[in-house]
């Protein structure tokens, strides 16, 4: 079956039906993956008892797939009673799985930072979350934007792993389109397009902000 362009316009606003669910998800997973991956590397510098029970997490995280998370989330869960809606179980998977990588962002970014820092801090009388809020974050926003904003786009392009539990986003539009037209080729190039388009938006905002944090950096 020979490849139809006239086609593939044709279908471009049925594809972006999933394109408001492809940016929630997108954007409420990096948030979640951010906070939880945050969470994760304060656990590992807290406690000696609790920083091996973080650590295991973050490696098991980081050593199963995506998919076999979301899988267990949405079909396994309701064997033992627990029934999650599918957008709930997509953004709460991709934020899971993602927070394994980007607490090692944090971790390389707080070891960054000068020791003295904290350490000035800690002996003027501050609180070790006060330490961390205003002394530690500030300065360790400006070398970690550079790779959270590269997870931030491989978290939207992950969002197409979403269609295999019904979560109306792009690829599942264009699945639509396939399903009820038997022709893939159009659909699947069409929604390949606007995923590279809102990848180089994403990755022209990203750009934007580290140039804005460096600029905010060499200020002082």
């Amino acid at each position: 079956m020979d490849f139809n362009f006239s086609f593939a316009v044709e279908i471009v606003p049925r594809v972006l039906e999933g394109i408001g669910n492809t940016i929630l998800v997108g954007i409420l997973s990096f948030i979640g993956a951010t906070l939880l991956g945050f969470v994760w590397e304060m656990l590992r510098r807290s406690h000696w008892l609790v920083r091996p029970i973080a650590q295991f997490t973050v490696d098991a995280i980081r050593s199963t797939p995506a998919l076999v998370q979301i899988y267990f989330l949405f079909f396994v869960l309701p064997y033992y009673g627990i029934v999650l809606p599918a957008l709930f179980v997509g953004i709460f998977g991709l934020s899971f799985y993602f927070s394994g990588y980007i607490s090692e962002v944090f971790k390389a970014g707080i070891d960054a930072v000068p020791t003295g820092q904290s350490e000035a801090a800690l002996s003027l009388g501050l609180s070790w979350p006060d330490t961390v809020v205003f002394v530690v974050a500030p300065q360790m926003l400006r070398n970690i934007a550079a790779p959270l904003g590269a997870y931030s786009i491989g978290i939207l392009k992950s969002t197409p792993l979403l269609a295999v539990i019904a979560v109306p986003e792009m690829l599942g539009s264009a699945f639509d389109v396939a399903s009820d037209t038997y022709r893939y080729a159009e659909p699947m190039f069409v929604v390949g397009i606007l995923f590279l388009i809102l990848a180089l938006i994403a990755a022209f905002l990203v750009g934007t902000l580290e140039r804005r944090l460096g600029l905010l950096g060499t200020s002082h």
